[in-house]
């Protein structure tokens, strides 16, 4: 399966994924700090942090620990759950700080049982958000969605 990101609007952000799972799997394995800890990022770096309180206002906090010793962790809060089809929250990458990414996450079922993944994410500008593309984003979001598909297949 492909991982697509675009950009179809100033700010916007936009990262597609199907996943042979049903859409109440991916949500439990995108919502629960025992399976998040099993795909997040990339593989060559531990999960040092996976904190999840799920429920509007309540907060999440994940990030891994850099070769340096450096912890790269995004957080934010919860501002909308509807369980197995939508989680709308902030999102902040905590070395720098600023105002918070709004993102929207899909989870629409398909035809043969699996999941349509759709990450919709509004930036603060546009020079922002590409520059956070910039950085590698693109490659680290492939890998981590392959990862979690590989996850899906063993829960």
């Amino acid at each position: 399966m492909i991982t697509l990101l675009t950009t179809p609007a100033d700010r916007e952000l936009v990262i597609t994924r199907t996943f042979e799972a049903p859409p109440a799997r991916v949500w439990e394995a995108w919502t629960r700090p025992e399976h998040v800890r099993q795909w997040y990022g990339v593989a060559a770096l531990p999960t040092v942090v996976c904190e999840i309180d799920l429920r509007v206002g309540g907060a999440w906090r994940w990030g891994q620990k850099a070769p340096d010793g450096r912890e790269i962790v995004f957080s934010g809060t919860y501002e909308e759950i509807v369980p197995g089809e939508r989680l709308v929250y902030t999102e902040t990458f905590e070395l720098m700080p600023g105002p918070p990414v709004h993102v929207t996450l899909t989870f629409d079922a398909t035809p043969d049982g699996g999941t349509a993944l759709t990450s919709k994410s509004i930036w603060p500008s546009s020079e922002v958000r590409d520059q956070a593309l910039a950085t590698g984003m693109e490659d680290g979001v492939k890998e981590e969605y392959d990862r979690l598909a590989e996850y899906l297949r063993t829960m």
